[in-house]
């Protein structure tokens, strides 16, 4: 359980709140409950329901909501191309789409080798810079902007080759 993992980070998390706005804290304890378990298992939101008091429905909520949190196992890197409208117009889709025929996979697979999840997300607020996604990996999160089919599969490439060198 968390609570016997990471005392000291849940309290750190916690003491950022009023007591009676603990509620606040779901965001944090999710992202650290994540870190330590790689997704977000019923278990897990139970938990930190748990801790901040309120139901796991409604921490459930959070995670369908926000394409920071994954209810399930996924790849070392977990590339999220947005496919909203927007990004869609200028090209979201089809680079999605060319990224999982070169994979080999589908829209939300991951790779015969556990290295890449792709994954269509609703925006991330880079219109203006579409087609865009970002990847989620053990260092954190990065944006990737003005993005090409070109520059996907380069940046794919180089995931890749750091995927079998470890």
């Amino acid at each position: 359980m968390l609570k016997d993992t990471h005392p000291s980070e849940i309290e750190a998390i916690l003491a950022h709140y009023p007591p009676d706005q603990k509620r606040s804290a779901a965001m944090p304890l999710l992202y650290l409950a994540q870190q330590e378990y790689g997704y977000l298992t019923p278990a897990t939101l139970e938990e930190v329901a748990s801790l901040v008091g309120v139901s796991a429905t409604q921490i459930g909520s959070l995670v369908g909501f926000y394409s920071l949190y994954h209810d399930e196992a996924g790849g070392k890197v977990r590339m999220q191309v947005c496919v909203d409208l927007p990004c869609a117009l200028r090209g979201g889709e089809t680079l999605a789409d060319t990224v999982c025929a070169q994979l080999g996979i589908r829209l939300g697979e991951t790779t015969a080798d556990g290295a890449v999840t792709v994954e269509g997300v609703m925006c991330l607020a880079g219109c203006d810079k579409a087609p865009v996604f970002q990847s989620q990996d053990s260092a954190g999160i990065h944006y990737h902007e003005n993005q090409t089919i070109e520059s996907a599969k380069a940046w794919l490439d180089q995931v890749r080759r750091g995927a079998s060198d470890g």
